[in-house]
């Protein structure tokens, strides 16, 4: 039997997981993650009104440490405000601002669970890290390598935000619900007796509150311009000025720019680009007599192009920043099934590798509203095996 670090939440996932675990005579250590939220905001009627992180309120670390009593495993609370912070929510916020749309369960899964976290079990001489993801890891019948497999249930299939796992990281990692449904892991924890049965589970990024990430961006860069450096113009030696500099930002903010049309029309002002998406329709402040969704945001001119829902149609794109589960970096072009978003359908395309780590992808159908700064993850089309990711580029 193993030692097993296993990684809980408050919700029936993690719960179900550490329990099969320790059914099936593993030692089990239950660690739970703190992970940064929002300083509480004092409303104008005086009362703070505190912002929990959704992956570790009050009410999660309750639940965590009831299973883990139920369980008789031991229960950890491990605080990673600031790696998180740093790594993931900069990050997100960063992405915005230079108009792409970040998946912050890449840059968590990647960088907090699988290293961080990872880093604390084996320190704890546990053999491997599990989670409640609904995905399986076995070794390839003919190389002998980790591979990364789809869970069964289509519907909670989690392979996109785990695709960035590498060689290492799998050899550790255990995911014991990947061959079960989300209803027959409900089922299971009810006839376990577990208060977390029914528990309703957040589809919401953890730590935007209301999923309302225009006002966690105007928040957050609040807390961020008291101590940015705006960009200064060069003074002229002479004036009371030692050196003719201009100092570079510390940050950026949001900065308001124009919206084209196709054509490069003017049609108005944005706020900035952080409060928009590809794809998006409402919120414009735009009069036209046909509907127009953003169809491009250019970073290098601070600009929105917005057009017909047709303009929002692409049969192919670019992806950099790739990374192939087994390790293995292809030097031809390679057939796959694609999915451009977490919950978008699979398509087929040929995948065709260029410079600086980087792909070519050409779909056998359109696909809408291919998004700059999401991530590309590609497929086998045999066994449901993950092959690579990126994150989209144009």
């Amino acid at each position: 039997m193993a030692r097993i670090v296993a990684a809980m939440s408050g919700g029936v996932d993690s719960s179900v997981a550490a329990a099969l675990l320790k059914e099936q005579g593993h030692e089990v250590i239950g660690i739970m993650l703190r992970l940064w939220s929002e300083p509480g905001v004092i409303e104008d009627d005086g009362v703070e009104r505190v912002v929990q992180n959704k992956c570790c309120s009050l009410e999660a670390v309750d639940d965590a440490r009831r299973v883990a009593r139920m369980l008789d495993i031991p229960f950890y609370l491990v605080n990673v405000e600031q790696e998180f912070k740093h790594t993931v929510v900069d990050m997100f916020y960063e992405e915005y601002v230079a108009g792409r749309t970040p998946n912050p369960c890449l840059t968590c899964n990647r960088h907090i669970r699988f290293t961080v976290l990872l880093n604390r079990a084996l320190a704890l001489d546990a053999d491997y890290l599990a989670t409640g993801h609904y995905v399986r890891v076995d070794d390839h019948p003919i190389t002998g390598k980790r591979r990364l497999r789809k869970g069964i249930d289509p519907d909670k299939d989690q392979s996109y935000v785990l695709h960035v796992l590498n060689q290492q990281q799998l050899a550790h990692a255990c995911f014991p619900l990947g061959s079960y449904t989300k209803t027959q892991v409900r089922a299971m924890a009810a006839e376990r007796g577990m208060s977390v049965a029914g528990k309703a589970e957040s589809q919401e990024i953890c730590f935007v509150a209301q999923n309302d990430y225009r006002g966690f961006i105007n928040r957050y860069a609040s807390t961020l311009a008291p101590n940015a450096r705006v960009e200064q113009e060069p003074v002229a030696a002479g004036v009371g000025a030692a050196t003719a500099t201009s100092a570079k930002p510390l940050i950026a903010l949001p900065k308001p720019g124009p919206i084209y049309d196709l054509y490069g029309k003017m049609l108005g002002r944005h706020r900035g680009l952080a409060f928009y998406t590809i794809g998006q329709r409402k919120g414009l402040g735009l009069t036209s007599q046909q509907p127009l969704h953003v169809l491009k945001i250019d970073a290098a001119q601070n600009a929105l192009i917005v057009g017909p829902a047709a303009g929002l149609e692409k049969t192919s794109f670019t992806a950099g920043k790739m990374h192939y589960v087994s390790g293995d970096i292809p030097a031809e072009p390679f057939e796959a099934r694609v999915r451009v978003r977490y919950k978008a359908p699979e398509e087929i395309a040929l995948v065709t590798p260029l410079e600086g780590n980087r792909v070519h992808v050409a779909l056998a159908r359109p696909q809408r509203a291919i998004t700059p700064g999401q991530a590309a993850v590609f497929y086998s089309g045999e066994d449901d095996e993950v092959l690579c990711g990126g994150i989209i580029e144009e």
